[in-house]
C-alpha cells in the first residue's frame, strides 16, 4: 500500500509518517486481545474525526497523491473495527462514521487513481474500497441491510473477480504498468468478505488466486514480494516490511493455513530487538539492507517504526495476542503461542 516510489523530501515523508501512524494502529488494534478494545481508541477517533473535518485529508494529499484517500480510508476502516467490538445494538455511531467515509467513492476519492485501469481505477483504489463497503455491512444485522448498500457490495465484487479471472497474473495493477502484491491481497480479502456476509460466490476465484501467488513467492523469503512484474506477476523487488505487515493481516482472512506459515516465515526474518529493544520490525528481511522511503519512514538499525505498529494488526489476526508482552530477545520468537 503507498508503495509507489516518491521524490519527496525527508521532513514531509517525517510528517506523514507522524499523521498517519495513529489512524493504522487503529485498523487492527492488537494490544487488548482479540476482541476487546484498547484503552483511548474512542478518544482517538473522536480526535482524527475532527482533523479530517478541519482539512487534515487535504493536508496528507499535499505529502502524497493517495493522502486524501488514504487518510479518510484507514479512518473508516477503525471504525468499522472498533464498531465490531461492540455490541449490535452499540454499533449506531461506528457505522454512521464508517457511511461518512464513503465519501470515497466521489471524484475527490478517486482523483489520484486512473479510470482506464482493469478494474476502473486500479486494485489499491478498488480493494481497500470494498472491503470498507464490507464492513458497513459487517456492523448491520443482515435484516437491516440497506439494499442499495448490498447491490453496491456485490457489484463491485463481482467487477474485483471478474478482473483477477481474466488476468494471466494474481496481481492486478495499482497504478498505469505498476502492481504490488500487497493491493490484491487487500482485495482478495474483500471477496472473502463477501463470501462471509452474502452468499458465497468467489471461491473459485480466491483459489485461483492463492494458486497463482504460490507461484510467484520470492525467492530469497518464500514470502509475497513487494512489488511484481505487472504482465506476469513474477517477483520484481524482495520481500519488505512495508508490505508485509499489511498482507498478513489480510493473508488470515484469506487462506488461514497459508497465512499461518507465511506469518512464521515473516516472523523468522523480519521481527528483530535491536540493542536489546523490541520486539521491531525490519523494513529489510535478515541479511539485506535497503533504502528507506515514504512508506518506510527512516531506518533506525534496519527497523521502520512505522512497520512496526502495523504489524500489531498481523499479529491480532494471528492470535499472536502476547506480541507487546514479550521478552526483547530473538530466541521467543521461535513458535507462536
Amino acid at each position: 500500500m503507498m508503495i509507489v516510489r516518491r521524490t519527496a523530501a525527508v521532513v514531509a515523508a517525517l510528517v506523514s509518517l507522524a499523521a498517519l501512524l495513529g489512524v493504522v494502529r487503529l485498523v487492527a488494534p492488537a494490544t487488548a486481545g482479540i476482541a476487546a478494545e484498547p484503552p483511548g481508541v474512542a478518544r482517538q477517533l473522536t480526535f482524527l474525526r475532527a482533523a479530517l473535518d478541519d482539512g487534515a485529508g487535504e493536508d496528507a494529499q499535499a505529502l502524497f497523491p493517495e493522502g486524501w484517500y488514504f487518510a479518510h480510508v484507514l479512518y473508516g476502516l477503525a471504525r468499522v473495527e472498533s464498531g465490531l467490538r461492540q455490541p449490535p445494538d452499540r454499533r449506531d455511531e461506528a457505522l454512521r462514521e464508517a457511511r461518512w467515509v464513503q465519501r470515497l467513492e466521489s471524484p475527490a476519492g478517486r482523483a489520484p487513481f486512473s479510470p482506464d485501469l482493469t478494474p476502473g481505477y486500479g486494485v489499491f483504489y478498488q480493494g481497500w474500497t470494498n472491503w470498507l463497503r464490507g464492513g458497513v455491512l459487517a456492523l448491520q444485522p443482515a435484516q437491516r441491510r440497506g439494499p442499495a448498500e448490498v447491490a453496491r457490495f456485490a457489484d463491485a465484487s463481482t467487477v474485483l473477480a471478474d478482473a483477477f479471472d481474466a488476468s494471466a497474473s494474481p496481481y492486478l495493477a495499482a497504478y498505469p504498468g505498476q502492481a504490488w502484491p500487497v493491493d490484491s491481497t487487500v482485495a482478495v480479502a474483500s471477496l472473502r468478505l463477501h463470501d462471509t456476509l452474502l452468499p458465497a460466490r468467489f471461491d473459485p476465484t480466491v483459489r485461483r488466486w492463492l494458486d497463482g501467488v504460490r507461484q510467484r513467492l520470492d525467492p530469497r523469503t518464500g514470502l509475497l514480494p513487494h512489488r511484481v512484474d505487472l504482465v506476469s506477476g513474477a517477483p520484481a523487488e524482495v520481500a519488505r516490511g512495508t508490505s508485509q505487515s499489511v498482507i498478513q493481516r489480510f493473508l488470515a482472512e484469506i487462506d488461514p493455513a497459508f497465512a499461518r506459515a507465511q506469518y512464521l516465515r515473516f516472523r523468522e526474518l523480519f521481527v528483530v530487538s535491536p540493542l536489546g529493544l523490541g520486539p521491531a520490525v525490519r523494513e529489510y528481511p535478515r541479511g539485506l539492507d535497503g533504502p528507506a522511503d515514504v512508506d518506510s519512514g527512516p531506518l533506525l538499525l534496519g527497523v521502520s517504526l512505522s512497520v512496526t505498529v502495523v504489524t500489531l494488526g498481523a499479529a491480532q489476526a494471528q492470535g499472536d495476542t502476547r506480541w507487546p508482552d514479550r521478552s526483547p530477545t530473538t530466541a521467543n520468537w521461535s513458535a507462536c503461542p
